[in-house]
């Protein structure tokens, strides 16, 4: 028996995007690469073994919420949405909500494509109920998404706290950029980081067995493989830290010699120490979002936290 069809939108980003943007990167004063080039199909798969360290208290923790908050989210959600996963990566949190909610429609939105499709047509082959869509978009540039039903009501879900990887005038205007996806009267329910003593944060970054690095460096295996490159990621260590000014974590990438990187027609030169960066991932207080939710169009209508205060999980409505 077939599997259900995957109804899939691509906006095409790809290496086009890639090339300019790491060699601006590169070539600007302080040298950084956006963090949504760490997710092709092997950083996809690489995060999907993050989340299941010991160290990485953002999943298990969001998951706990979700299942406990569920009946609450049901309530106030209510039944026949349709339902958009930003950054929907492997789609397991999304599963808890599939029953629950019943949503008419599911449009799964990701940059990286094969993973993408892979997740989607899973989900179409274990809710044979459920009409699925994947767009691959890059949604830090907009979110013109076409979805199941322009009349049906929309509920966004961003899980993960992926909305710490925007500086906060980034995440603002993503905010406003969801807001007019679902609508006046739509929803946005998502998981928002805490602030919280910065051992946790450090070793949620720096885990033992180096997978975290390993993703990080992953970024430049990508450009090797797909830029005309001769970049040794070999030659480059993983670094990361709380930046308490900032209320954020940072990556990098630091260079551990002298060396001349090739990346399409230019050249690069980089001292012992000399730095990528590659990550932000800014933490919050509860009221600190809701206020920054609220300026981007938002009405808060329900929080949960855990009892550590790791994690929160917002439930917000679209004002107009």
């Amino acid at each position: 028996m077939n599997a259900p069809a995957v109804r899939f939108y691509d906006a095409h980003p790809g290496p086009a995007d890639l090339r300019a943007e790491v060699l601006g990167g590169l070539d600007a004063e302080v040298r950084a690469i956006p963090p949504k080039f760490f997710y092709d199909e092997r950083g996809s798969a690489l995060f999907d073994r993050i989340c299941d360290l010991p160290e990485y208290y953002q999943t298990r923790t969001e998951i706990g919420i979700l299942r406990r908050a569920l009946p609450d989210i049901a309530r106030l959600v209510g039944p026949e949405s349709v339902l958009i996963e930003l950054g929907s990566g492997a789609s397991r949190k999304v599963r808890l909500l599939l029953e629950e909610l019943r949503p008419i429609g599911y449009v799964g939105v990701d940059i990286s494509k094969e993973f993408l499709l892979s997740a989607t047509r899973r989900l179409a082959r274990d809710y044979p109920w459920l009409d699925v869509h994947a767009a691959c978009v890059d949604f830090s540039t907009g979110l013109a998404i076409p979805s199941c039903s322009d009349a049906a009501r929309k509920v966004a879900f961003f899980p993960g706290s992926s909305i710490g990887n925007f500086d906060p005038d980034d995440a603002l205007t993503l905010l406003r950029d969801i807001g007019e996806l679902v609508g006046v009267g739509g929803q946005l329910l998502i998981g928002v980081d805490l602030k919280k003593p910065v051992e946790i944060l450090n070793a949620a970054y720096n885990d033992a067995a180096g997978v975290t690095a390993e993703f990080n460096r992953n970024l430049l295996w990508r450009i090797r493989d797909e830029l005309d490159s001769d970049i040794d990621p070999d030659s480059f260590d993983h670094y990361a830290f709380y930046n308490p000014p900032h209320n954020r974590i940072e990556m990098h990438l630091v260079s551990r010699v002298a060396q001349v990187v090739s990346v399409e027609d230019r050249r690069f030169r980089f001292e012992r120490g000399d730095a990528i960066h590659t990550e932000n991932s800014y933490k919050y207080g509860v009221a600190d979002f809701t206020a920054l939710a609220v300026r981007g169009g938002f009405a808060p209508q329900a929080v949960w936290t855990d009892d550590a205060q790791l994690f929160s999980v917002h439930l917000l409505l679209q004002r107009g």
